[in-house]
């Protein structure tokens, strides 16, 4: 029988591994998944919509399976949670609005059909800010997603409940979804690990590509779905099961040689890399832990690493207007109007201040212009170095009923301004990952964001790989975990 303390201590790799070989058994390996989220989701509100049953009964049919001698899939018996702004066929997905708190799509998501595919056990439908718009873990549906490190603080977001769940050991891995930071931002907030691939690299559709369902369809030129993992071998995992082109999706591009599991495995000294590390960016201040963390993070680089470490002004200003009109030219503002009308209570303040702001044309045209100078920046900035560090936010997490810190080191900040380094990469596609960089004084987890050059996704991987193994996290357990 497999104890809970034996399921939350297993990786996503280690437990397809076993299960493959006959050493574990899917059932029992949902069986203490259902057993662990039902203790802990009382107190930190991850998923939002569970599907206990359908994950019984996948874990059943792989099993017999696995005994008639089958092949199964790379991710063969792993629980899984999936963010609630990722269509589930048959299960409802509310993108955590009221506006779509009945809906139930006719399709799965690529990267859910994917995961199916690859036999991971899907346990149910993770918390989210509305459409993801916020870096926080409340919604006008759902009770509010809370921090497995402090139960007082935010988890981040938008993909809040995914992240809730893996720092506590509800499962291995979960999919996230990245618009402007949505997946690193809460790996910081949590402790884990959480990459967006260069853009294309995961397919998505239905998702913000469909456009028959307003507010879900928008933000189609900078939003990623990754993975949300305890380590970087697992997020590599999922990556190698969820990436790659897919026709439905006009924006997907080949793998082109990634092979994201050797990438997290290859060697860790030595790297011998160009690394920029920019510690502030677009004029927001840091906190002064956050600040020590990272410091010494960025000097295990070099110390630990054999990297080249320079400290660089950061390659762009503060391009936070052009990021707000481009997510406003990219959000079915019309159909979204149209669908709340007379319903305007039931949107969350970001939603409304979006719906609520007079758009001129020459804004998105600016925006736009814009653009191109932040992609031209960073490409000119990345032909000097391999990669890129930064704190992944400035910020430590703040309390739940908050849309951001509202001011960082008693400087006030807005409360969709205060991740400048975090957006940047969904403006240019460069892939970009958030790992650990340590915890302050009073346990909250800081992260270390890990940039690469256009398309250098193995690089990320390799580079987040070696950082781990240098100064490891693994042993590190929330305040609420099994």
């Amino acid at each position: 029988m497999l104890s809970l303390e034996d399921y939350a201590s297993l990786g996503a790799a280690e437990m397809a591994r076993q299960v493959k070989a006959g050493a574990l058994s899917p059932v029992e390996i949902v069986e203490a998944a259902l057993t662990v989220q039902q203790s802990l989701d009382a107190s930190l509100h991850a998923f939002c919509t569970p599907t206990p049953e359908s994950a019984r009964e996948a874990a059943r049919a792989l099993e017999l399976r696995i005994r008639r001698g089958e092949a199964v899939g790379a991710l063969a018996g792993v629980p899984v949670a999936i963010k609630d702004l990722v269509a589930t066929k048959g299960v409802r997905t509310t993108y955590g609005s009221k506006l779509y708190e009945e809906f139930i799509p006719d399709d799965d998501d690529i990267v859910v059909e994917r995961l199916k595919a690859a036999d991971a056990i899907i346990l149910g439908k993770t918390n989210a800010s509305e459409f993801g718009y916020g870096g926080f873990g409340h919604n006008p549906v759902f009770p509010t997603t809370r921090n497995p490190w402090n139960v007082t603080l935010s988890p981040g977001g938008s993909s809040a409940g995914s992240a809730a769940a893996v720092a506590s050991r509800m499962c291995p891995i979960a999919i996230a979804s990245d618009g402007g930071g949505s997946i690193r931002l809460p790996a910081s907030f949590c402790g884990l690990v959480g990459i967006k691939a260069s853009m294309g690299r995961v397919p998505v559709w239905p998702g913000c590509r469909d456009p028959r369902f307003p507010g879900v369809s928008g933000w189609e030129s900078i939003e990623h779905i990754g993975p949300l993992a305890r380590s970087v071998a697992d997020a590599a995992l999922m990556l190698d099961v969820i990436a790659g082109p897919d026709p439905r999706d006009r924006l997907s591009i080949p793998v082109e040689g990634v092979d994201w599991i050797r990438a997290a495995a290859s060697p860790t000294a030595g790297l011998g890399l160009k690394v920029a590390y920019c510690p502030d960016w677009g004029g927001v201040r840091v906190d002064r832990r956050v600040r020590a963390l990272v410091d010494r993070a960025a000097q295990r680089f070099e110390t630990d690493l054999a990297c080249r470490v320079t400290i660089e002004k950061a390659p762009l200003g503060d391009f936070i207007d052009c990021f707000r009109a481009i997510v406003a030219l990219e959000t079915d503002i019309a159909g979204l109007k149209a669908l709340s009308s007379g319903r305007e209570s039931d949107l969350s303040p970001s939603v409304r201040a979006l719906l609520s702001k007079s758009w001129p044309s020459e804004a998105f045209t600016d925006a736009i212009t814009a653009r191109k100078k932040v992609v031209q920046a960073m490409a000119q900035f990345m032909t000097r170095f391999d990669l890129l560090l930064t704190p992944t936010v400035p910020a430590t997490p703040f309390a739940i009923d908050l849309a951001g810190p509202g001011a960082i080191e008693s400087e006030a900040v807005a409360d969709d301004a205060w991740t400048p380094a975090l957006y940047p990469a969904n403006l240019t596609g460069q892939p970009a990952a958030s790992v650990p960089a340590g915890w302050t004084d009073d346990g909250l987890p800081i992260g270390l964001q890990i940039v690469g050059r256009h398309l250098a996704d193995g690089a990320v991987i390799a580079a987040a790989a070696a950082f781990e193994t240098c100064q490891p996290w693994g042993d590190m357990r929330p305040i609420v975990s099994s």
